[in-house]
């Protein structure tokens, strides 16, 4: 089992920054990938960024060049650096980690909530 804990979500003034972050426990030793989805209201969940253990990263086309996700594999944490929000940016983050070749190895934080607003 892995236990996944966000922290940073809030609101935001368009054209703001943010940076959530994504602590990791438990079965660590199972997880191969780390990334971040988000829901916006009454729509599905959708990728946001991913990374590996071995730093590759894939990230939606819709935040390329204002989020940021990065990985400190000593301290089992995950970060989503988000630049130049806007109100399509509003949302609930989720942290996701999970196995690339077991795919019965996947664990969701409960979210954090995104909300960028004048």
């Amino acid at each position: 089992q892995v236990q996944l804990v966000e922290s940073g979500g809030g609101l935001v003034q368009p054209g703001g920054s943010l940076r959530l972050s994504c602590a990791a426990s438990g079965s660590i030793f199972s997880i191969n990938i780390w990334g971040w989805y988000r829901q916006a209201p009454g729509k599905e969940r959708k990728l946001v960024a991913t990374i590996t253990n071995g730093g590759g990263i894939n990230s939606a086309d819709s935040v390329k060049g204002r989020f940021t996700i990065s990985r400190d594999a000593a301290k089992n944490m995950v970060y989503l650096q988000m630049n130049n929000l806007t109100p399509e940016d509003t949302a609930i983050y989720y942290c996701n980690v999970a196995n690339i070749y077991r795919s019965f190895i996947q664990y969701w934080g409960n979210g954090t909530l995104v909300t960028v607003s004048s």
